[in-house]
């Protein structure tokens, strides 16, 4: 942990911060988590980036924080178009934090709407395994729609293609059960992601950070964690993790990171 204040606990929320841009997204977030009356505490993930007065916003508030290495590829990726893209590399940091049984990553534009402590509980693979299991992690499904018709996303992201298309017609089913990992593009989204901490994990995402592979990857994290671990994650139903008529999470900046 950092120099600040140290969680006892075994089990707790992260958040990445690289800048101030999304702090007031953080204070939200983790506002929204005690008013929810969560168990667990949020662990701001901060870079060398996240500026002074950022750590005084969150030290007077009582945020706990852990500094983390800012992850860039060994082939860099142009993400001009979106260049929040750029810190979503870091958002694989919570596969190192072995400190912890369980660590339970949000963005910070994420608005909490009902307890879900539930997700420090989901069966997930033993770091033991070493990602070799095929319940390496647990997310919601992206949603590879494009109603936005962005022009630089893949043109494979259409309605055909994405997983929740294939709930359609089981529309009470999918507000508690995701659609399969291998269902539509099988892309998971990075927004909220359930990790028992490994080591062994972790080096494998750092060994596909120093691959070539890194070039082809449209979305960061979420397009490496699709890759390297293709089937093997545990789908949580959009619910969890979805715009202004969610369930659980609502994104104050309407995006991902």
């Amino acid at each position: 942990m950092s120099a600040g204040r140290k969680s006892e606990n075994t089990k707790v929320w992260t958040t990445l911060i690289t800048n101030t841009a999304y702090l007031s997204g953080l204070l939200t977030l983790e506002y929204s988590l005690r008013k929810v009356c969560s168990k667990y505490p949020l662990v701001a993930l901060y870079t060398d980036s996240f500026p002074a007065e950022g750590h005084a916003a969150l030290d007077a508030r009582g945020i706990l924080k852990q500094r983390v290495p800012y992850l860039l590829p060994s082939v860099p990726r142009d993400y001009s178009n979106d260049v929040r893209f750029y810190d979503c590399w870091s958002k694989l940091t919570p596969f190192s934090l072995v400190e912890f049984d369980r660590v339970v990553q949000l963005d910070s534009d994420m608005l909490v709407l009902q307890n879900m402590d539930e997700l420090m509980e989901i069966e997930l693979d033993a770091p033991d395994l070493a990602g070799n299991g095929d319940r390496v992690f647990a997310a919601s499904h992206a949603c590879v729609c494009n109603p936005l018709q962005k022009a630089h996303y893949p043109k494979d992201w259409i309605p055909a293609n994405c997983a929740y298309t294939a709930q359609h017609a089981t529309p009470d089913a999918a507000q508690t059960t995701g659609a399969p990992a291998t269902a539509g593009l099988g892309i998971p989204n990075g927004g909220l992601q359930v990790v028992n901490p490994s080591q062994a994990v972790y080096d494998k995402i750092v060994a596909q950070l120093a691959t070539s592979a890194t070039s082809n990857y449209d979305f960061a994290d979420q397009s490496l964690l699709s890759d390297v671990f293709s089937g093997r994650w545990v789908t949580l139903p959009r619910g969890m993790n979805k715009g202004k008529k969610s369930t659980m999470i609502r994104r104050t900046h309407g995006g991902r990171r």
